[in-house]
């Protein structure tokens, strides 16, 4: 049976984390299986891992081309397996797979978390006497728990991610061959190519859908999730609603969009759908002795579409409430019930910090990333992050609670795209008034308007480096930015963008040649 992912990327760790993967030159069963072990055990319920045999490693990837495997040693290995399997406590066996990488032959074991969680494993399996351990995986290596892990591997035992669980309130036939043939495709996955010729129970095992014997035989939560027309009804509510609200949150007028429905990874794709043709809006911006022009979005795409993926693959599918989307004038807020892993401290999120320890669906995230839905686990937010400021957007916002039964992103809108008259107020009195105020101390005489002018009206305002660079601008009518970088210590391509974030407030100019011209206060 081929390999259910796209080989070339796959090896290449361009669709799997690197600490999921284990190069091996050759058949070495102690190590292996003691990788085998810890892969099953999934400590972190990051979703187990891959073993490579016929691979070398290479500052942490696959050396190409690889080494491969004679066909003598696949049908030694392939043997020895069976009876090795027997001798993790309790029973388990990785799927096993011979591709041909290089113009080589070589084996991959995909050893996925066990339901019979936590296994045990011989330190030396060839040896006569056998002495048994709990292995894990700690960065990327296997090794012995510790005392307080192996308590905590114990107390993990019923603790199967949600989307890898068996759903016995649903069968086999719930499963649609339909969406799984779409979903290789995207992924360009050799199995589409043999298709037609397998059977579909052999088709659902061979991607981990299914669990049980063939005589009793469930589909796991992931396969209804995004392989069945409608999850909805195994997991009521599990679905995306929209709203917007045009004149903002103190208006009763609302508008309501037909309900997002079907495979989660085609709700993601509607809703994005959905933001391209309501939400977003683009503008361009010519900067004067400059070819190029400054081109800017109220939202930036990518931060959207991490916020819904993140939306989608983190939701706690027992809880009945649907993902919500929220278009106000000024900000969008997705709203996801479930809310964030304990391990995961809100004040780390806000800084761009993110630790969890502990995955709810591992699955989606593994599926999602093979169609390109999303990155490696945790740079989520991180990249909403990064993408609002490459936007010159204000930062976002994200909130939870106590019990940590909901999770919600703020996405503000660009300051460029706010109300007009609003905005200009505050540009005016950041431009005349606020840098007289010794780097805009708010308290010092300030009025009530200019505060919310900013808060309304530019929304993330200026920080101190900024204000600095804007005094020295106002200051020193003209003033190149080369000399800025050199008498005061700051890199041009940071200068470059906070020009280009003036420009956009309407608060700076450039006037003159290339050569001679300088920047203004307007």
């Amino acid at each position: 049976m081929s390999f259910h992912l796209n080989l070339e990327k796959f090896i290449n760790s361009r669709l799997i984390e690197s600490d999921r993967l284990e190069f091996k030159r050759g058949w070495n069963p102690i190590s292996i299986f003691k990788s085998i072990c810890a892969f099953a055990n999934d400590f972190e319920n990051i979703g187990g891992g891959y073993i490579l045999i016929g691979v070398e490693e290479e500052n942490g990837a696959a050396k190409r081309p690889v080494i491969g495997l004679e066909k003598g040693q696949i049908d030694k290995i392939q043997r020895e397996m069976i009876g090795f399997n027997n001798l993790i406590k309790p029973y388990y066996a990785a799927k096993l797979y011979v591709e041909e990488v290089d113009g080589q032959n070589i084996i991959i074991l995909w050893v996925f978390g066990g339901n019979s969680r936590p296994y045990e494993a011989p330190e030396n399996i060839i040896a006569k006497e056998k002495k048994y351990h709990y292995y894990i995986r700690r960065y990327s290596s296997s090794v012995i728990a510790n005392k307080n892990e192996r308590e905590e591997l114990l107390n993990m035992a019923n603790q199967i991610p949600f989307d890898d669980r068996a759903n016995t309130y649903a069968g086999v036939n719930d499963i649609s061959s339909l969406l799984i043939r779409e979903h290789l495709i995207a992924s360009k996955s050799k199995l589409v190519d043999g298709l037609e010729k397998m059977e579909s129970i052999a088709l659902f095992s061979s991607l981990n859908l299914t669990s049980g014997p063939k005589e009793l035989m469930f589909p796991k939560n992931i396969a209804l999730l995004m392989f069945n027309h409608n999850p909805e009804d195994f997991f009521p509510r599990s679905r995306i609603e929209w709203v917007e609200f045009p004149r903002g949150e103190g208006s009763p007028e609302f508008i309501e969009r037909p309900n997002i429905t079907g495979p989660i990874q085609l709700q993601v794709k509607q809703a994005l759908s959905y933001f391209k043709s309501y939400v977003l809006k683009e503008k361009v911006i010519k900067i004067q002795d400059q070819a190029e022009a400054l081109r800017i979005w109220n939202y930036p795409f990518l931060a959207i579409e991490e916020a819904l993926v993140n939306a989608v693959y983190h939701k706690n599918y027992q809880v009945r409430e649907p993902i919500e989307v929220r278009v106000f004038p000024n900000k969008i807020e997705i709203i996801n019930y479930g809310g964030l892993d304990r391990s995961v401290k809100i004040d780390d999120l806000n800084k761009g910090i993110v630790r969890a320890r502990r995955y709810r669906n591992c699955r989606i995230g593994d599926f999602f990333k093979e169609i390109g839905l999303c990155e490696s686990k945790g740079t989520g937010m991180p990249t909403i992050k990064s993408e609002m400021k490459k936007n010159m957007s204000p930062a976002p916002i994200f909130e939870t609670d106590e019990d940590r039964t909901y999770f919600v992103v703020v996405l503000p809108i660009n300051s460029a795209f706010q109300s007009s008259i609003v905005a200009d107020r505050a540009a005016r009195y950041i431009g005349y008034s606020l840098l007289d105020n010794e780097f805009g101390l708010l308290n010092d005489g300030l009025n009530d308007g200019l505060n919310d002018g900013l808060n309304d009206g530019l929304n993330d305002g200026l920080n101190e480096k900024q204000l600095k660079v804007f005094r020295l601008i106002k200051e020193n009518p003209g003033i190149q930015l080369n000399e800025i970088s050199k008498n005061n210590n700051i890199p041009i391509d940071t200068l470059d963008r906070y020009i280009k974030m003036f420009v956009v407030k309407k608060i700076v100019e450039r006037r003159g040649s290339k050569k001679t011209g300088g920047y203004y206060v307007l």
